[in-house]
């Protein structure tokens, strides 16, 4: 997508790189890979597990919490009160699944799982991939392209600054 805004622009690169990761978590959780616990000391896993943290401490967490505190009341403000009502309980539902997400990732690296707790993980991880990837398609497609329109370049610029030192 072609965005003139830098705002706009960042986000939607962090979309894509989320997207990206949850595609590895869906091939890394499903079919008969995802049937078994990886062995202590994995490095692949280890390496895998915290690009999922990270990723979980920058789009759950930084990002939502930017669109909320500085997008949010913007769009309410133009009209578009729906769309941020279904956002933020999108973000709900998703911080739902990826606090207990990061909790099991952070024990599988400190050793320990059981298989409870692997398939737990399973199914969050899973459940996690599909909510925060209809999400963020869902945001490229209305949050964005409503900004687009609505932010003009002062705005944009200090927003993107805001968030960049975020």
């Amino acid at each position: 997508m072609d965005f003139q805004r830098q705002t706009n622009r960042r986000l939607y690169e962090e979309h894509v790189a989320t997207i990206e990761l949850l595609n590895r978590v869906e091939r890394t959780f499903s079919g008969r890979a995802g049937a078994y616990p990886p062995a202590e000391g994995d490095s692949s896993w280890a390496s895998f597990a915290r690009a999922v943290i990270g990723a979980l401490e920058v789009e759950v967490a930084r990002h939502f919490e930017f669109e909320e505190r500085e997008l949010f009341p913007r769009l309410e403000e133009a009209g578009d009160g729906d769309l941020v009502a279904l956002l933020n309980e999108e973000h709900t539902t998703i911080r739902e699944v990826a606090g207990p997400l990061a909790e099991l990732l952070r024990k599988s690296l400190a050793g320990g799982m059981q298989p409870a707790d692997w398939q737990r993980m399973k199914t969050l991880a899973l459940e996690l991939s599909e909510r925060l990837a209809s999400h963020a398609q869902k945001e490229d497609g209305s949050l964005l392209a409503v900004l687009e329109d609505l932010l003009d370049e002062d705005t944009d610029r200090e927003l993107f600054a805001a968030y960049a030192a975020g």
